[in-house]
């Protein structure tokens, strides 16, 4: 995929370059563009390989920059596309670079470190240096690992203005980690490209090596000094305008640490999220192909580095609802919900061959109750759906899922609502509450809530993991657990149907055994679902 958007954005910049387009309307006029390469100097002599797309043009002052580095593993043609539309439509100078350690660029792959944070500013001081860009209007975007580095370096130099953050993270920990359970799916990927495309430097070999030996806490050493969401007060107090997109289901960077950070920015902000996974909402926008957030973060920057008055406001959510089209907008993510119902959780119980052991989501108070399931063993009806369905919803809108009547009891929990009697919209962040007693020291939970139609397929609205660890074997843990952030439109007559087991391909599960469910008067089992 990312070979063929390469492709494609090359192609783009030459008929961009043949043909120039006509200026949208209220942009600033143009002559055309030129593109050209560079070798920038990065910090400790490294040299980062860029690509610098120029109006040709005269200017009346300095022009706005803006600085893209490009994703993890993908060279500074990333983003040729969008630039050249950037430069041709809006007038400002454009330098995309390959980070450190990858392809043509220098140096070793430092997983957006201080030393990228520094070649940031590097490329900045010469963009300033060597082309008609003043450093008064400085803004920057990318895409997942270049948006990692766009935030960073807004937090710790303070010329730069706006940033575009594109499925990017805030929390490193708990993207790779989440509720201490390893990512491993996302890990595997990130090395595997990593390892073909770059030189790895001795922080991220020892990294690696630790996860390898399953030694998880000692790789998390790097997260804390790369995670934005820990720079929060520098971004405060810089006043930096930032935007912030993600896919619902990004199976890298998930969204409820990115709303998070959101609602800890207390400057300009704007929040967009859209149907698919990983980069999948802004890929074909960086190519220079219509686009929505594309289109939003022209916007972003026309207003807070041009001074153009469009109309954007300084707080606002944009979301598409992962199963729908058309975007909503919010003034802030608390109004995303207006509304949240409490279910109770009651025993899974058989009712014969045609209802396998259920429980019920009931509002209102519940008897005590014990569940028991075996740790370890993967559901087969829904085996690999996960991994595939943010993809597919996010392409080609495919509702992937499961199967709830085949959904085997012995190795899950399953609890269903009675039909829906109107429509409604699963808008916000869902919240489970589950007691539960492993019978060894540790045990991984996986919590997925599905919409389910009157045949028993269920589409996959969202999940979370968890891994619960005690110091001794049976120790009753109590689970407060926050799934993914999500809207998502149910249908009349249709179930919401939530599902507990121990494996899911993404994942390393940890613990063995079985693991027991409960729920009682002083520790209710519940799940909170926000509408809106």
């Amino acid at each position: 995929m990312r070979r063929l958007l390469t492709l494609a954005a090359a192609a783009l910049t030459t008929l961009l370059c043949a043909q120039p387009l006509a200026p949208l309307a209220g942009a600033a006029e143009q002559t055309g563009f030129a593109v050209s390469r560079e070798a920038i100097p990065g910090a400790g002599g490294v040299t980062l390989d860029a690509k610098v797309v120029e109006p040709t043009g005269p200017a009346r002052g300095p022009r706005p920059l803006l600085v893209m580095p490009a994703s993890w593993a993908v060279p500074n043609i990333e983003y040729l596309g969008a630039a050249s539309r950037l430069v041709h439509d809006s007038g400002y100078v454009v330098v995309t670079y390959t980070a450190r350690g990858f392809y043509a660029s220098e140096g070793e792959v430092e997983v957006a470190g201080p030393e990228d944070v520094a070649d940031a500013s590097r490329v900045i001081d010469w963009a300033v240096s060597h082309t008609s860009a003043g450093a008064e209007n400085v803004g920057m975007a990318g895409i997942s690992y270049g948006a990692g580095i766009s935030a960073l370096t807004a937090a710790e130099d303070p010329r730069v203005d706006a940033v575009a953050a594109m499925s990017g993270w805030a929390d490193l920990a708990a993207s790779l980690y989440p509720n201490d359970t390893v990512s491993a799916g996302a890990a595997e990927l990130l090395l595997g490209i990593g390892h073909v495309t770059g030189r790895f430097g001795e922080d991220l070999r020892e990294l690696e090596r630790a996860y390898r030996e399953h030694r998880t806490e000692e790789a998390l050493h790097l997260a804390p000094e790369r995670s934005p969401a820990n720079r929060v007060e520098e971004l405060n107090e810089n006043g930096t305008a930032v935007l912030l997109a993600n896919a619902w289901q990004d199976s890298f960077f998930p969204p409820k640490q990115i709303t998070d950070l959101f609602g800890a920015l207390n400057g300009p902000k704007r929040l967009m999220l859209a149907p698919g996974d990983h980069a999948t909402p802004e890929a074909f926008g960086a190519a220079g192909l219509p686009n929505r957030i594309w289109e939003r973060a022209t916007e972003w920057f026309d207003r807070h580095l041009r001074g153009v008055r469009n109309g954007l406001s300084d707080s606002a959510v944009e979301l598409e609802p992962l199963n729908g089209s058309g975007w909503r907008e919010y003034p802030s993510w608390e109004a995303v919900t207006t509304e949240t119902s409490r279910f109770r959780l009651t025993e899974p119980v058989s009712d014969g061959l045609l209802r396998p052991e259920t429980g019920e989501l009931v509002e209102g108070p519940v008897s005590d109750w014990q569940h028991r399931i075996d740790v370890g063993d993967p559901t087969l009806a829904r085996s690999g759906t996960v991994m595939l369905s943010g993809l597919l919803q996010g392409f080609a809108r495919v509702p992937v899922g499961v199967s709830v009547p085949l959904v085997d009891r012995d190795d899950a929990a399953v609890w269903s609502s009675e039909p829906l009697s109107s429509e409604a919209t699963v808008s916000g962040t869902p919240r489970l509450r589950l007691p539960v007693t492993p019978t060894g020291r540790e045990v991984s939970l996986f919590a997925h809530l599905y919409e389910v139609g009157p045949l028993g397929k269920g589409s996959l609205i969202t999940h979370k993991p968890i891994t619960v660890r005690n110091d001794e074997s049976g120790v009753p843990s109590e689970v407060d657990l926050a799934l993914q952030p999500v809207v998502w439109n149910v249908s009349a007559g249709n179930r919401l149907v939530l599902v507990v087991d121990t494996v899911d391909a993404r994942y390393r599960e940890e613990g063995g055994g079985s693991v027991a469910f409960g729920s009682s008067s002083t520790a209710p089992a519940e799940l909170r679902i926000p509408f809106g």
